[in-house]
């Protein structure tokens, strides 16, 4: 467990250098620990380390950890592809759902989310590249869909998430996270006065520095923190 104490103050030097050379706060840039197939030891002790927003991918075992380790002010989110019959469990015991890649997967969040919780944070998906192997709203798609989903009760639009497909320099990295950024912005203007809107979920691990650049408020690192899944 030294070791995810040192990856943390590791990446936490990382995120301070990379925010302090383009301008930004680097309290402005929260870190959710990727702890799908990690242990609870291993989520013990990242929250050991002041980290309060983990993120699973695959519902059953997340639902395991949440019921075994309730921390007041722990936060979890959903950051994995979603099955259409693993909608209710997820609206109802996550606060973040990172990947809603469809309306379909919207509407069910919303009408099976227990009225008595507090509204479920929603990032949209965004095919950012274009891939026809990855899931998630199109660009163009996405402005026509904003208006509908924004009536939905029970969820909460708060912004934007992508995974470009791997690039090697900073520079190739940051294209497409400013793309996302140009149409977070626009999706925001279109919004008006909604100031909920306000969540790029963007970067991990290997690119973090360069979505840091383009003004991203959520990075999602795994390997950095844990190590390699088991």
């Amino acid at each position: 467990m030294h070791a995810i104490k040192q990856n943390i103050s590791s990446l936490k030097r990382r995120i301070a250098n990379s925010a302090n050379q383009c301008g930004r706060d680097p309290s402005s840039v929260r870190i959710i620990a990727v702890s799908k197939k990690h242990n609870l030891d291993s989520i013990k002790a990242a929250y050991d380390q002041g980290i309060r927003d983990f993120g699973e991918n695959y519902l059953q075992e997340a639902i395991q950890k949440i019921e075994l380790y309730k921390p007041k002010n722990i936060i979890w989110h959903f950051i994995g592809p979603i099955q259409s019959n693993k909608t209710k469990l997820i609206a109802n015991n996550f606060s973040w759902v990172h990947s809603v890649d469809r309306i379909k997967i919207a509407e069910r969040l919303s009408s099976q989310k227990n009225p008595d919780l507090p509204d479920l944070n929603v990032c949209l998906q965004v095919n950012i590249d274009d891939e026809t192997s990855k899931v998630g709203f199109s660009k163009n798609e996405i402005m026509t869909v904003i208006p509908y989903l924004q009536e939905l009760s029970g969820i909460k639009l708060r912004g934007l998430m992508a995974i470009p497909k791997f690039r090697r320099t900073m520079d190739e990295q940051r294209k497409p996270f400013y793309e996302l950024q140009q149409l977070f912005m626009r999706i925001s203007n279109q919004m008006q006065n909604n100031t909920s809107f306000d969540t790029l979920s963007m970067g991990m691990s290997s690119d973090l520095e360069a979505a840091i650049y383009e003004n991203t408020n959520l990075v999602r690192v795994g390997t950095d923190i844990f190590g390699k899944r088991p």
